[in-house]
């Protein structure tokens, strides 16, 4: 997995800790990652709320998945088509670029990606 690259061509980055669906910090893809996580993002409340009424909650704490819930200002890697409905919904999370996998771009263009870029 550690050749993957990011959406700008370089190697890909560290988005944070346990998360990716290797639960290995970067937003690997492996061929058995049928939800494409590889979008790193800085979660927000509205993007959380977003995702939860959408089936999919972040918020809670699943300890049978080792998955200790999401609050806003953290990283964790995203499936990109969701990532993308967030964006046609106006409550994209930013994104760190350099550690957003390039499989993202299947999904989502590198311009609507640096639309959200994430800037220190």
């Amino acid at each position: 997995m550690a050749n993957q690259y990011n959406v700008l061509g370089t190697r890909l980055q560290l988005c944070c800790s346990n998360t990716g669906f290797t639960r290995e910090g970067f937003c690997y893809v492996p061929e058995s990652d049928a939800g494409n996580h590889s979008v790193c993002a800085i979660m927000t409340d509205e993007f959380l709320r977003f995702s939860k009424s959408q089936g999919n909650d972040l918020i809670t704490p699943n300890p049978g998945y080792e998955f200790p819930g999401l609050k806003a200002g953290d990283k964790w890697c995203l499936c990109a088509i969701r990532w993308y409905h967030a964006s046609s919904a106006k409550v994209a999370p930013p994104v760190v670029l350099e550690a957003t996998n390039k499989k993202a771009l299947e999904v989502v263009s590198l311009d609507t990606l640096k639309q959200h870029e994430y800037k220190a």
